[in-house]
């Protein structure tokens, strides 16, 4: 076989020069399988190293190739085995000039190539641009990044925390009402996900829509915080999630639960209400990639809780370890089967493989069923040990959600797709579920299409509710005087555009956001709602696309345009920005439109952006072909952000299976890391 491949290889002269790789890569870009960035890279290496071997120019490409489609390093093996996901396009992409040079490759050269290399280091070598890890090819960078996410989450898994002898007694009290089903009691997982964060410095806790992850996490803290102040030490306790939407949904819904807490005012008063960003909470600083608070400098807290964590990419979560505390705690909550962050890294995903089968020691699963009063016994389970699995003994799955109940469509819908079942999928769909709807382009559809979004169907509303309710709703103008009468109104016609979302999987095209957004406003218009669809307009929702410190808004907040009373002159109205504060006290930003430099029509909006939101109901628009970014994780992502009500938009239905079969893949070696880590801690005493 390997002469086979030399013989191949010999009549590609790009294998053998690098001057000819680079025009290589360069006739690569101009056809659109590289980007500009990922050939500067390889002539970068040739400026480093004059006599980089061609093999090398081809990996350093390809790995900056990899990290702007969210893996962290390229493998080097699973590349040269589909060499079609070597370039993040459909394996099929097997014709390609590109995969035809691949497969002219074999792998023991490459290593060798490497291997030879002065700028693909290995571990020790801290000063090369590239890092060869076994099969892996990583930028220095991300390989640093891995690094420190492995040690530092290593580094708190031994550290076991002290509980009050009074913990199992308040923890009964606080899950009083455990969980039924068809009149049969449930094992109460929120119950045991407190019971197991409690004890570690470290932990994970996922799952999906309705399951219980801010309440598990509410009354962890009231445990904690009253044994604290019991103690005369009060904890000094940080919520946090990726994005302004996602803080203000956990606002909300902690400011409600705590209130509803039984314990005393005292510790009701300790537990934070306000989730902050990521970024504001580690002070980013404009123009870099850095923050004022790093190991030098670092977070002033003793708890520390971060929802939404599967948007959380790899240099986040490197960054907010290395301002964590090393005597913090850390908990993590989310959804292992959401998409994974836009940027590089799957972690939650990565650090939750185990989680459905638990693997537990004997040990701990005892102790969670002695101090929960629970059995673990879901079929699922899996015995395990803390040598074998020692991440798993910090991480809990939810698995009962009281959102979607059993005979919820959209749950149903939502756990067949999870599970990869096509067929169940689709059969759900096709049956008579009041919260399930499927609309089918083709021809005169496309009237169908437009009376949908505009009036929704049934209960589930659409767009043309958020108008009317600004339309109808408005004050007089005899109150223009009364900024509370104003400020009610602008809160209803926010609340009423959050009834009604459409997703779609593509930016551009005729099943992209682009064009949908343009189209949506157009018929708006020409229904009366608007009074234009062009620029500023009252009525036009916008999403915040970057993070603005100074207007206080993040990436992903979403502000409609209203006509409001001047504040020097209330008898005249202007045209301002409103947006809902990022503090769960219903609290509202009014903005100049002329301040807002980042910020895009947002009628509709991909499954990525809204992750962290909900909507009463949403509508997933399917592109008529298969595309890289139609996946499971994608499809169930758009599903589970309708709360009430989900309508799948199609063309070819053949489209939505093909997606569920397939998975999103990112490479990463953050779990071999990890192992490292654990086993150099615990050889380290």
């Amino acid at each position: 076989m390997s002469q086979q491949l030399s013989l191949l290889s010999a009549h590609d002269p790009a294998l053998h020069d690098r001057q000819a790789m680079l025009a290589l890569l360069g006739s690569w870009q101009g056809e659109g399988w590289l980007r500009v960035l990922d050939v500067a890279l390889a002539r970068f290496c040739v400026e480093l190293d004059p006599h980089s071997p061609p093999l090398l120019l081809l990996g350093a490409a390809l790995s900056s190739l990899q990290l702007g489609h969210g893996h962290v390093c390229l493998d080097l093996a699973a590349c040269l085995a589909e060499p079609g996901l070597g370039l993040s396009v459909n394996p099929s992409a097997s014709t390609l000039p590109p995969a035809r040079l691949l497969q002219q490759i074999s792998l023991d050269d490459w290593l060798s190539s490497l291997q030879q290399s002065p700028l693909a280091g290995t571990a020790e070598a801290g000063n090369s641009p590239l890092v060869l890890d076994g099969q892996r090819l990583y930028l220095r960078r991300y390989w640093n990044y891995e690094q420190t996410v492995a040690e530092q989450i290593a580094a708190r898994l031994p550290r076991q925390q002290a509980l009050p002898a009074t913990f199992s007694m308040r923890l009964q009290e606080l899950f009083s009402s455990p969980p039924e089903q068809h009149g049969k009691r449930l094992c109460d997982w929120q119950k045991v996900a407190c019971a197991l964060a409690a004890r570690s410095a470290f932990s994970l806790i996922t799952g999906g829509p309705g399951t219980g992850k801010t309440t598990s996490v509410v009354r962890l803290l009231a445990l904690l915080q009253e044994a604290a102040l019991q103690a005369g030490q009060p904890l000094r306790i940080q919520l946090a999630a990726p994005t302004g939407k996602a803080a203000a949904r956990l606002s909300e819904s902690i400011g409600a639960q705590v209130a509803a807490l039984p314990v005393s005012e005292a510790v009701r008063e300790l537990i934070p209400r306000v989730v902050t960003t990521l970024h504001r909470l580690l002070g980013s600083l404009p123009d870099t990639r850095h923050f004022r608070h790093h190991a030098g400098n670092p977070l002033a807290l003793d708890v520390l809780v971060v929802d939404e964590a599967s948007m959380i990419d790899l240099e986040m979560m490197a960054c907010l370890l290395d301002a964590l505390p090393a005597t913090a705690r850390l908990i993590l909550l989310g959804d292992k089967d959401q998409l994974a962050s836009v940027e590089a890294g799957a972690l939650l995903g990565d650090l939750c493989r185990d989680a459905e089968h638990g693997y537990y020691a004997a040990d701990l699963q005892h102790w969670l069923e002695q101090v929960s009063g629970e059995r673990l016994d879901d079929p699922q389970l899996r015995p395990g040990s803390a040598q074998a699995q020692p991440l798993a003994q910090h991480t809990l799955m939810l698995r009962h959600s009281r959102r979607f109940a059993g005979h919820s469509g959209i749950g149903q819908l939502a756990r067949a797709v999870n599970q990869g079942n096509a067929a169940d999928a689709r059969q759900i769909l096709a049956s008579p579920a009041a919260d399930l709807q499927v609309l089918r382009l083709h021809g005169s559809q496309q009237q169908a299409l437009a009376q949908l979004l505009l009036d929704g169907h049934g209960a589930a509303l659409g767009y043309a509710h958020y108008l009317q309710v600004m339309q109808q709703q408005r004050p007089s103008v005899e109150t223009a005087d009364q900024p509370s009468a104003w400020l009610h109104w602008a809160r209803q016609v926010l609340a009423a555009f959050e009834q009604f979302q459409l997703l779609c999987a593509l930016r551009q095209g005729p099943w992209g956001v682009e064009g949908l957004n343009t189209q949506i406003a157009a018929a708006l218009l020409q229904r009366g709602l608007l009074d234009s669809d062009q620029g500023w307009y009252e009525g036009r929702p916008v999403m915040v696309t970057r993070n603005d410190y100074n207007l206080g808004l993040m990436n992903g907040d979403i502000g409609i345009a209203l006509c409001m009373p001047d504040s020097t002159t209330p008898s005249r109205q202007v045209l301002r920005v409103v947006f809902p504060r990022n503090d769960g006290q219903q609290g509202l930003r009014i903005v100049l439109p002329s301040r807002l430099s980042a910020v895009e029509t947002v009628y509709a909006m991909t499954v990525h952006k809204s992750q962290g939101s909900e909507f009463a109901h949403c509508a997933l628009l399917l592109p008529d072909t298969l595309n890289p970014v139609l996946t499971r994780e994608l499809i169930y992502t758009g599903i589970t952000r309708a709360r009430e009500h989900f309508t799948l938009i199609e063309s070819h239905p053949a489209v939505f299976e093909q997606a569920i079969q397939r998975r999103v893949q990112r490479h990463s070696g953050l779990l071999d890391a990890l192992r490292q880590a654990t086993a150099a801690t615990i050889a380290a005493g």
